[in-house]
């Protein structure tokens, strides 16, 4: 089982990317457990480095560290994040819990209206660490008018696409992550001059090394 929490940029109810992951939390498929976050708008303002963060920051946190993978879905803002998911996202960053973690995004809106959203959103996961699975990012546009009243989007073809979703971040999950190139690896070790090395000129003497 793959544990999926959805978290939306908005912190309107109504919003069609809300709508969205509401409906692929109700409708996902049996291999994920996909649950919807619905504590953004209750976040109080990021304190760096606060020794004692309220509640609603750690039940954040945990439910973050719980989950397997986070995907999200956030409108665009004055060209770029909405300040209330910047804001959950510092808090995340703060506490060291997006390290590692696989994430994803769904878009909702046609090509062209959230461009500066998913840049920024994609600039602060790498910041804080974050695993994007790119093949797991998925375009999806939806209409305001297949939205019902329960606040779900009711046409079954996108049920069934918004499963696909969850199902294609499931799978790309389960595939084995890559191993590092040598260049990478030999990154990873500090290089060392050689003390027979040939020398053209003077060079200074280092001691204690």
């Amino acid at each position: 089982m793959t544990r999926v929490l959805l978290i939306s940029g908005s912190t309107r109810d109504s919003s069609l990317h809300t709508a969205a992951l509401r409906t692929a939390s109700r409708f996902a498929p049996p291999e994920v457990d996909a649950t919807l976050y619905t504590g953004m708008a209750g976040l109080p303002a990021f304190v760096p480095g606060d020794p004692e963060p309220p509640e609603s920051v750690h039940d954040l946190r945990r439910r973050v560290s719980e989950s397997d993978a986070v995907l999200f879905s956030t409108p665009e803002y004055a060209g770029s994040l909405p300040g209330s998911l910047k804001n959950l996202l510092e808090w995340l960053i703060d506490g060291a819990v997006l390290t590692g973690k696989a994430t994803a995004w769904l878009s909702v809106v046609t090509p062209g209206q959230d461009e500066g959203a998913r840049a920024g959103l994609e600039s602060v996961l790498g910041h804080g660490g974050a695993r994007l699975l790119r093949a797991a990012c998925v375009r999806l546009p939806l209409d305001m008018r297949t939205i019902d009243e329960a606040g779900l989007v009711a046409d079954p073809q996108l049920h069934q696409a918004l499963q696909d979703v969850l199902h294609a971040l499931a799978r790309v999950m389960a595939m084995p992550r890559p191993e590092p190139s040598w260049q990478v690896q030999s990154s990873m070790y500090p290089v060392i001059t050689r003390n027979d090395a040939p020398s053209f000129g003077r060079q200074p003497d280092f001691k204690g090394f």
